[in-house]
């Protein structure tokens, strides 16, 4: 009977033993697509640091900018119990009751990317990012130290709020003409809505939101109306494709809020709160940068490596 029973114990603790070394010690949730490159890296980040501090991760995105899909997705992170949670917080409003389900069942949780104006308000204690509205406001004060008189500013996730923080800070810092033209996140509706707004005629600066799913098809439609060098254009975040037009003179400026940091930080504070218990407070700044045709050169080689 000793023996059954020393067997069974044996197994039932090897079983803990198993489910323990399987569970999960950070869950990532993203609002960003997966057709997004610019989410890749930021992915990119969450892997290397979940390796470098040997630790377990999981990092999930709804399908589209859903913030319906990716309350869900906060809580059933929050049903699995893991040691901390990282999310991004492009509306507080629609993610703040699942955030704060999370603190309140003693959860922490991290945010990034976006949310700099809203974290402590659900009672984040970290933010890793950069400011929206105050990166929006350097972008325009370049635009209009470059002579831009009217502009466009191009928003394609029309109901992220810190994409129209980006906008109202370029508004303030341009100070001439702004207009914001709202998309869905399809370079095809982008390229065309562009070019219709080109054609009508007046426009000789553009601000995009994001390098590859806004900014590319907007330099597309600049070069087919035949206004490149007349129009500026400058975009947030970077691309390949984005850094080699910066190379070349066609774009003014890649911001860059280096969202491989903004993947990787998380997961290293949280590493250390793990092993010490020990958290940092307020915004840890990833950005702004801006990389001009000055500088963009020897960025590339460290985006095609999915740093940058």
């Amino acid at each position: 009977m000793r023996k059954i029973y020393l067997t069974v114990l044996a197994i039932l603790t090897g079983a803990m033993m198993s489910v323990a070394a399987f569970a999960t010690d950070v869950i990532v949730v993203s609002h960003g697509q997966a057709n997004d490159p610019f989410w890749s890296v930021a992915k990119n980040g969450v892997d290397a640091a979940c390796k470098d501090m040997n630790i377990t991760c999981k990092y999930v995105a709804p399908g589209t900018f859903d913030m319906v899909e990716m309350a869900k997705l906060i809580d059933n992170a929050v049903a699995q119990n893991p040691k901390g949670i990282v999310i991004t917080l492009p509306d507080a409003a629609a993610l703040g009751k699942s955030v704060k389900a999370a603190i309140a069942a003693g959860i922490p949780v991290i945010s990034m990317n976006s949310g700099s104006d809203d974290y402590a308000s659900l009672g984040i204690s970290v933010h890793v990012g950069q400011t929206e509205f105050e990166a929006g406001v350097g972008g325009g004060q370049k635009m209009k130290a470059a002579g831009g008189k009217k502009a466009l500013c191009v928003n394609h996730e029309v109901g992220n709020v810190a994409l129209d923080r980006r906008c109202a800070g370029f508004k303030k810092g341009f100070g001439g003409s702004v207009d914001i033209l709202g998309t869905s996140n399809d370079p095809t509706e982008i390229q065309k809505a562009v070019a219709a707004k080109l054609s009508a005629g007046g426009y000789d600066t553009i601000l995009t939101l994001g390098a590859s799913l806004a900014g590319e098809p907007a330099l597309a439609a600049i070069e087919a109306a035949g206004k490149l060098g007349e129009v500026r254009l400058g975009t947030f975040d970077m691309s390949p494709n984005m850094l080699k037009a910066a190379a070349a003179g066609k774009v003014e400026f890649l911001i860059d809020q280096q969202q491989y940091l903004q993947g990787y930080l998380p997961i290293v504070i949280f590493a250390q709160y793990i092993k010490w218990g020990t958290m940092p407070a307020g915004v840890v700044m990833t950005g702004p940068g801006f990389v001009t045709p000055d500088n963009a050169s020897s960025v590339i080689k460290w985006a095609a490596q999915g740093y940058r």
